[in-house]
């Protein structure tokens, strides 16, 4: 029927939803410092960054060859996406790997079994992000029906998780160097699997919502250290395609759920959202240690049987593995940036852009969309799974393009920032 034939009670009906997105976009913006964590963690390093360019700037005498030398990234953090291992090509500095990403520092070589293998294990993390990101919308009805919610406790229910991924996003990093890259995936999948099972066997919305922020924890623990991981493990001549898979894999676990929501109720989606995250506990036991966090901390032996499991037995590591120390210790001995360096006049261009970045993201309503599109496509007469089909199909299309030879891992970055951007 046409808009204007709508009956008073269809009206009504939808009006509840409305609400519910209203709400949850308003709800939504709690998620922007979890999101600000994890894309800009690097802004840390930032004042550290200026202070050496400013510096390479006020030096007499420099000509203008050396100046310009200094200022572009050093080679060991450019993708080159030419098979093997070029043993010509100079090794990484360790002065220049200070202030750049975690992996830059790695050194090359090829793929491998088990850096693939390690990249699936790791990436089924961010399968169940998607997994959690894609819950609600096909679950809403069922819930609503069994549970008998009102507008403001589902709404709460579809917004608390970005609250616990702010949680997450304060707890991630620090947990990532102490108790390293495996067991903090390990225990963000613990958080996964905990509120899953809360979910599926609730019977009123406070169960509901603490099932839902404990998945919000471990949303905002993944977000970080599977990216790094696999950066960390990954040769530099794949790393580019390697670290995108992760939100590849992030955009299907999201459509999967949409599928599945079509044939199973709301209890069995939550349980089916379990498995990929009792997968990936799994698999963690077959695949090594991040070998620079052991390294870092003082496992040098370990680091260097690590890094053989994953660069195969009959390739030499030994350059390898001395560049990663070297690189470890060049680091320390240096003074890091703090996060109040931020707020100083000459960085307000640059934390302006960034932080103003992930607003207009949060601003766009992607949470209320993604959490309510069921509702949003069924009301608009279009089937909603097609929302899920055409999301991944953007994001796939997107990720192949970052992936060109020559690009710094800080533009690899900036691509995947804009690909967010876009979303």
């Amino acid at each position: 029927s046409s808009l204007n034939s709508t009956s008073p009670s269809h009206q009504q009906q939808q009006n509840p939803t409305k609400k519910s997105v209203a709400l949850c976009f308003f709800l939504s913006f709690f998620q922007f410092p979890h999101l600000l964590y994890n894309n800009f963690s690097f802004f840390p390093l930032l004042p550290e960054r200026i202070n050496r360019i400013s510096h390479i700037l006020t030096m007499e005498g420099e000509r203008n060859n050396d100046l310009e030398e200094k200022l572009l990234p050093p080679r060991s953090v450019v993708v080159d996406l030419k098979p093997g291992y070029n043993n010509d090509e100079p090794s990484s500095s360790p002065a220049a790997c200070c202030g750049e990403s975690p992996a830059s520092c790695s050194g090359g070589g090829g793929m491998t079994p088990m850096v693939v293998f390690s990249t699936m294990v790791a990436v089924c993390g961010t399968f169940a992000m998607g997994c959690a990101s894609g819950y609600s919308s096909p679950a809403e009805h069922g819930i609503n029906k069994d549970l008998n919610l009102s507008v403001a406790e589902y709404s709460v229910f579809g917004s608390i998780m970005t609250t616990g991924g702010m949680i997450g996003s304060l707890l991630n990093g620090k947990m990532a160097d102490l108790i390293g890259r495996k067991g903090t995936m390990w225990v963000s999948e613990m958080f996964f699997i905990m509120g899953w099972l809360a979910i599926a066997f609730a019977e009123d919305s406070w169960t509901l919502d603490l099932g839902r922020l404990s998945i919000g924890v471990g949303v905002g623990i993944t977000g970080y250290v599977v990216p790094v991981y696999v950066a960390e493990i990954t040769p530099k001549n794949i790393r580019g395609a390697f670290t995108a898979a992760g939100h590849f894999m992030t955009c299907c676990g999201f459509s999967m759920l949409y599928f599945a929501g079509v044939a199973f109720s709301w209890r069995s989606l939550a349980l089916i959202a379990a498995v990929p995250s009792a997968l990936h506990i799994v698999g963690l036991f077959f695949i090594p240690e991040s070998p620079r966090w052991l390294a870092k901390v003082g496992r040098e032996e370990d680091s260097e049987l690590a890094l053989q499991r994953l660069r195969g037995k009959k390739v030499d590591i030994s350059q390898e593995a001395a560049d990663i120390i070297e690189s470890i210790e060049a680091c320390q001995g240096r003074k890091s940036g703090k996060i109040l360096d931020l707020f100083q006049l000459k960085y307000a261009h640059a934390l302006i852009v960034g932080v103003g970045l992930m607003f207009f993201q949060q601003f766009g309503g992607t949470n209320a969309i993604a959490y309510y599109a069921r509702s949003i496509f069924e009301a608009a007469g279009t089937f909603f799974i097609f929302s899920g089909v055409g999301f991944s199909a953007v994001v796939f299309i997107a990720k192949l393009v970052p992936e060109t030879k020559g690009r710094t891992l800080e533009e690899l970055q900036t691509s995947s920032v804009q690909t967010h951007f876009i979303e």
